[in-house]
């Protein structure tokens, strides 16, 4: 049973997920604009990606996790990508990470996805512990080919 309630029409939360994606962007060192934000906002609007927020008993977001479509052509299925997970740091180990995947995962059920991939920074020790009890690791490294 989940903790947390997960919505998905974030619309009326905005300066709440304005303040979980800057605590996850002060987290990875990445500096973000005011306009990176608006773009972002209207990619979740746009229905470009899915903005997943956890909400606790107060409802108070607590949690996001930005989940987009991505095609598989050699496996010529669709699968589910994670591009950003957050938690408020005071509520980490409450059950949040487990109930945003939770909602990742009906998401993707209801989507016909395959699979949800990601990826973290291989220093990110408590979030791994969790990732590797939720889901396996797999032997693939990542490349960036900047342009």
């Amino acid at each position: 049973m989940p903790n947390h309630r997960i919505i998905s029409d974030v619309s009326e939360y905005r300066e709440d997920w304005e303040r979980l994606y800057a605590g996850y962007a002060t987290y990875y060192k990445v500096e973000q604009s005011a306009e990176m934000r608006d773009k972002v906002w209207n990619w979740i609007r746009e229905g470009r990606t899915n903005c997943l927020m956890a909400l606790d008993a107060d409802g108070r977001p607590v949690g996001i996790a930005h989940v987009r479509e991505f095609i598989r052509p050699l496996m010529a299925t669709v699968g589910g990508y994670l591009d950003d997970l957050y938690v408020d740091p005071t509520l980490r180990g409450a059950g949040v990470v487990d109930d945003l995947f939770a909602a990742a995962k009906d998401l993707g059920r209801a989507r016909g996805w395959s699979l949800i991939r990601w990826i973290t920074r291989e220093d990110n020790y408590r979030a791994r512990a969790v990732y590797d009890r939720l889901a396996t690791k797999t032997n693939w490294t990542t490349y960036d080919l900047v342009l």
